[in-house]
């Protein structure tokens, strides 16, 4: 698959790897639709850019129902169709229990897993009409385990690995294909606040070239790197008791 006069949406594409995404789509010959809460970046992208790609910035809160909606409607009305729907947008936050607080649940879910499920509702209705199109919803490595300190991310993300999992099962006889990306630690502004050492960090435009790659093959899920995807299956692999014990003695260290 090519990007060749593809209607594309991206969202959370202010910042991350979405904005990597999006600087790397614009110089493909195809219509781009960004998504953010911060449209003002979006559309200081699109004037101060010079692109292949029509850019269309738009205003979007993605854990808002109502604002995805209408979005979507306004994106049918104004551009078209979408052929391949990149839904990026997502938000982490370390927190321990002495200071455990639902809000950070209530915008973690809200974005991470809502923010999948609000898009996807509205998108499937015209992909299943169209008999095509291409859900690719980001994930992570961290699906696997609950990593002290980050139980809220890891469990909305083990829950956009398995709905998107089952998603693609639902669709594949509707000819809609759905891609989970599942990267690493990649250099964002929300990693800039972990406090513990990520191994084998990446760059976003490195995780951004990786992600095209695999989309353009059409693979089902786009997991990366390597390393890091061999030691979470590790991880994953181990009794709770040995996994709880293993992750007490490295807190203690911390």
């Amino acid at each position: 698959m090519d990007f060749i006069n593809k209607t594309i949406l991206l969202t959370g594409a202010s910042s991350g790897i979405g904005k990597a995404l999006a600087e790397k789509l614009s110089r493909e010959k195809c219509k781009l639709i960004l998504c953010s809460r911060r449209v003002d970046i979006l559309e200081n992208f699109k004037n101060t850019n010079q692109t292949i790609a029509e850019i269309f910035p738009f205003k979007c809160d993605v854990s808002n129902k109502e604002e995805v909606k209408n979005t979507y409607e306004k994106i049918k009305n104004e551009i078209g169709m979408l052929d391949i729907a990149i839904l990026n947008a997502g938000v982490g936050h370390r927190m321990k229990v002495e200071n455990f607080d639902s809000k950070l649940a209530e915008e973690t879910f809200g974005v991470n897993i809502f923010g999948l499920i609000y898009w996807i509702e509205n998108i499937i209705p015209d992909f299943i009409k169209n008999r095509s199109g291409i859900i690719a919803g980001v994930s992570s490595l961290a699906d696997n385990r609950g990593y002290s300190g980050s139980g809220f991310y890891c469990a909305s993300k083990s829950a956009a690995t398995i709905f998107l999992e089952g998603l693609r099962v639902e669709l594949k006889p509707y000819g809609v294909k759905v891609i989970t990306i599942k990267p690493g630690f990649v250099k964002t502004p929300m990693t800039d606040k972990n406090e513990f050492k990520m191994p084998f960090l990446m760059s976003p435009e490195k995780a951004a070239d990786i992600i095209l790659s695999g989309l353009r093959k059409e693979k089902r899920i786009i997991q990366f790197p390597l390393p890091t995807v061999i030691s979470s299956r590790l991880i994953g692999c181990l009794p709770s008791f040995l996994y709880e014990f293993m992750m007490t003695l490295y807190d203690k260290k911390k």
